[in-house]
């Protein structure tokens, strides 16, 4: 997350387009002398404690042209604590400041816009985790929980069919892609982008499917099952690289699945539900192993087909899951493999058998969006808890509620 130490820098950033020295002319003189301080402080804790990512930023050269206009930027981002201070500063930055940031002058743009600055707050665990949904057919929206703040995403280009379609979606890496199908009924993906916010046809599956279960973990992401457009059951899993864009058949399951979930936990991809129990994906042996009612169990008896795929997501390696028909929330113990019950969903987080309710992992916790509807109007609300290792129940706080007399149809959650 943004440190301390490095607000100040992120303000100038947002608030103008000015060179440092100019925007310091904008200030009272006790104002000048404060933030001259400040950067010469940031300057003498950047060189003590931050060597690892200083001989990262070095392989961030300029070359051509982009050398000419960085000399006449005097060599360096910001000129008084240089370049490879200026990318420490700047990977601690908000995300949302970098749009801001990359407007300020070629040097700042291409660190931006190349995708460099979010592949180097990766390498050093530095990670801010946005919400991203949709509750219209081609709009979406990102929430960004610590702020608390909302932004529009341009609208989805797409077809009469894919724009009624059901569709399912992932974010991975700096891209969120949204899988349905388009006009000629065949399976198509949409990508939408951080570096450029713009939406683009993204490359297929190798074996095109739906109904599959997913997740991401960094800039790589893994699909397993689904049917495909004979409405066969699948066994495949494929991964995806969201830096390369490219598509990689997996071994296959142990049993095909439909309408399951997907999950990353301790390393390892697991699915879960589809036809009971679930599976884990090994990535470093490529080989998946069954486990036993491993799929959460449910309150309300009636038909899986009937029911939304499991609502599941992991927080700090542990394994949580929302019971739509009960309204609780329970907790995978993995030396055990049983669910045990810790407590209640917020009252407000209503669904029809799962579906338009989202259940999600945002960084260190879960969220719950969903809310009550009427052909009126209605509203959304989006709570988080933070969980325990001490078992308590869940305490949930209300982040915002938005109107909406829709479902939340998709749902994704991208963390860079």
């Amino acid at each position: 997350m943004v440190e301390d130490r490095t607000y100040l820098l992120a303000r100038v950033f947002s608030s103008s387009r000015l060179s440092e020295s100019k925007w310091l002319h904008m200030h009272p003189p006790e104002e000048q002398d404060s933030s001259v301080s400040n950067l010469r402080n940031a300057k003498r804790a950047f060189d003590d404690d931050n060597d690892d990512l200083r001989r990262q930023s070095k392989s961030l050269k300029l070359t051509g042209n982009e050398q000419q206009q960085q000399q006449s930027d005097n060599g360096s981002l910001i000129n008084d604590i240089g370049r490879d201070n200026s990318i420490t500063c700047l990977l601690r930055c908000s995300r949302s400041d970098y749009p801001s940031i990359a407007s300020l002058n070629r040097s700042f743009r291409s660190l931006v816009k190349s995708g460099d600055i979010y592949r180097l707050r990766r390498q050093n665990t530095i990670v801010e985790h946005w919400v991203y949904f949709s509750c219209q057919l081609l709009e979406w929206v990102a929430f960004d929980p610590v702020e608390r703040r909302w932004m529009n995403l341009p609208k989805m280009p797409s077809g009469v069919t894919f724009m009624c379609a059901d569709k399912e979606s992932l974010a991975v890496g700096t891209d969120l892609l949204v899988l349905g199908k388009d006009d000629d009924s065949s399976h198509v993906v949409y990508r939408y982008s951080l570096l450029t916010n713009s939406w683009s046809l993204g490359e297929r599956m190798n074996s095109p499917r739906c109904l599959f279960g997913s997740a991401s973990l960094g800039e790589v992401a893994i699909f397993a099952g689904g049917c495909d457009s004979f409405g066969k059951i699948s066994d495949v899993a494929e991964m995806y690289n969201s830096e390369l864009q490219t598509w990689t058949t997996l071994p296959k399951m142990n049993k095909p699945r439909k309408m399951c979930s997907g999950v990353f936990m301790d390393g390892k991809f697991y699915v879960i539900g589809g036809v009971g129990g679930g599976e884990e994906y090994d990535l470093a042996t490529k080989k998946w192993t069954e486990i036993p009612e491993m799929s959460p169990p449910r309150s309300r008896e009636m038909p899986a087909s009937a029911e939304a795929p499991p609502l599941v997501a992991v927080v700090n390696n542990q394994l949580y899951a929302a019971d739509h028909a009960g309204m609780e929330v329970r907790k995978y113990d993995k030396e055990s493999k049983r669910w045990f019950t810790l407590g209640r969903l917020p009252e407000r987080a209503g669904s029809v058998n799962g579906w338009g309710l989202a259940f999600r992992a945002c960084g260190e916790r879960l969220i719950v969006i969903g809310g009550p509807r009427s052909s009126g109007g209605g509203f959304i609300e989006l709570n988080s808890w933070v969980p325990s290792n001490d078992g308590s129940p869940p305490v949930w706080t209300l982040l915002d509620r938005k109107h909406s007399s829709n479902f939340v149809y998709n749902c994704a959650v991208m963390g860079c």
